[in-house]
C-alpha cells in the first residue's frame, strides 16, 4: 500500500500517513510557470495499490486538475489499483439540474475521474447519497457522524440543558436524525426558503427548543448565512445555548467573521478541508481530525475488509 498527496490537504495527508504507520509516497506535484500541473512520482509504483488523498475544495479547479493527472500518472506507472480518496467531493452540490439549460457537474466530475483510471473512490459526507451512482466505480462514502458523536459527549456531555439536535433545513433531517439516535437526543428542524442563491431566510422552528441546549448539524458550511440565521432563531425561541457541528468546513469570504460575530456558541469542523489562516484565528471555530475515520477506512480497503463496519 501506497499513499500519495496531493497539495490540497497536506497535513490530513500527514496524519493519515501517522496513523497508517506508512510514509507518504515521494512525488512532485508542481505547476509550471503559466500554472499548469505537473506531478514526477518518484518512487516505483508498479503493481502496488495506492491512494491518493486530495480533496477538491477552494481552489476546486486546481485541486481537481491535481487528482486527475496524479491518477494518469499512476496509471501510466502501472499501479495495481488507484483509490481517490476525497475527503471533500467538490461540485456535490451541482448534483442535479436546478432549472433549464443547467449542468449536472458532480455527475461530470465522477465521470472524469474514472477516466482518468481511478479504480475507487474513498469520500466523505456526500452532500446528496445518490452522488455514488453517478461513479461507475465503487465508491465508499464515510460519515463524520461517530467522531462528532464523541465530541459532542466529551464537550457538552455534563452541561446543563437537555440536548436536541437541529437540522438547518428539511433536506439534512436524516442525517441530523442518525446523529440523534447516537445520542438518544430529541430532533428539531429549521425551516427556511432561499429568496436568492446563497441566502436564507428563517420561516420557523420545527420543535420545542426552549431551554434546550442546541446542536445544529449540517454537512457543509460555506457563506456560514444559513447557520448564523438558524442560530438567532433558536435564541429567540428560548435555546439555552446554540453550537454547530459540519463536516465540511468551506468557509468562503467572510464566512469566518460572520461565525465570530453571531450568537453561535461554537463551530465545530472537521479537517476535510485544510482551515485557512482566517478560520485558524477564529476563537469560535475548532477542527475535529477525521484523520483516524480515514486511515482506517484505508486500511480495511487495502486489506479487503469491510468498510461498513466502521459505523456499526
Amino acid at each position: 500500500m501506497k499513499l500519495l498527496a496531493g497539495n490540497s490537504n497536506t497535513s490530513l495527508a500527514a496524519a493519515v500517513g501517522d496513523y497508517l504507520d506508512t510514509p507518504l509516497t515521494r512525488a512532485q506535484v508542481r505547476r509550471f510557470a503559466d500554472m499548469e500541473v505537473f506531478v514526477t512520482i518518484d518512487e516505483n509504483v508498479r503493481g502496488e495499490d495506492v491512494f491518493v488523498i486530495q480533496s477538491t475544495a477552494y481552489p476546486a479547479n486546481d485541486n481537481l486538475m491535481e487528482l486527475l493527472i496524479c491518477i494518469d500518472a499512476l496509471s501510466r506507472a502501472s499501479a495495481r489499483r488507484i483509490t481517490a480518496v476525497m475527503p471533500y467531493f467538490g461540485y456535490a452540490r451541482q448534483d442535479r439540474k436546478t432549472g433549464g439549460r443547467t449542468p449536472i457537474s458532480a455527475k461530470l466530475v465522477a465521470n472524469l475521474i474514472v477516466r482518468a483510471g481511478a479504480h475507487r473512490v474513498l469520500t466523505m459526507d456526500l452532500h446528496a447519497g445518490q452522488i455514488q451512482g453517478f461513479f461507475d466505480i465503487p465508491t465508499d462514502n464515510l460519515v463524520a457522524i461517530p467522531v462528532m458523536a464523541n465530541d459532542i459527549r466529551m464537550s457538552h456531555g455534563s452541561l446543563p440543558g437537555s440536548l436536541m439536535i437541529v437540522s438547518p433545513d428539511v433536506g439534512g433531517v436524516v442525517r441530523a436524525r442518525q446523529l440523534g439516535d447516537r445520542l438518544d437526543a430529541d430532533l428539531a428542524i429549521v425551516d427556511k426558503r432561499r429568496p436568492a442563491p446563497g441566502q436564507s431566510e428563517v420561516m420557523n422552528i420545527i420543535g420545542d427548543v426552549d431551554g434546550r441546549r442546541c446542536i445544529l448539524f449540517d454537512d457543509i458550511v460555506d457563506s456560514a448565512g444559513t447557520l448564523c440565521n438558524a442560530a438567532e432563531a433558536l435564541k429567540a425561541k428560548g435555546a439555552l445555548a446554540v453550537s454547530a457541528y459540519v463536516s465540511h468546513g468551506v468557509l468562503s469570504g467572510a464566512a469566518a467573521e460572520r461565525v465570530a460575530r453571531s450568537v453561535l456558541d461554537e463551530l465545530v469542523i472537521t479537517d476535510s478541508i485544510e482551515a485557512s489562516e482566517t478560520v485558524r484565528q477564529c476563537g469560535k471555530i475548532r477542527q475535529v481530525s477525521v484523520a483516524p475515520l480515514i486511515g482506517e477506512a484505508i486500511r480495511r480497503i487495502a486489506n479487503e475488509e469491510s468498510v461498513s463496519k466502521l459505523f456499526d
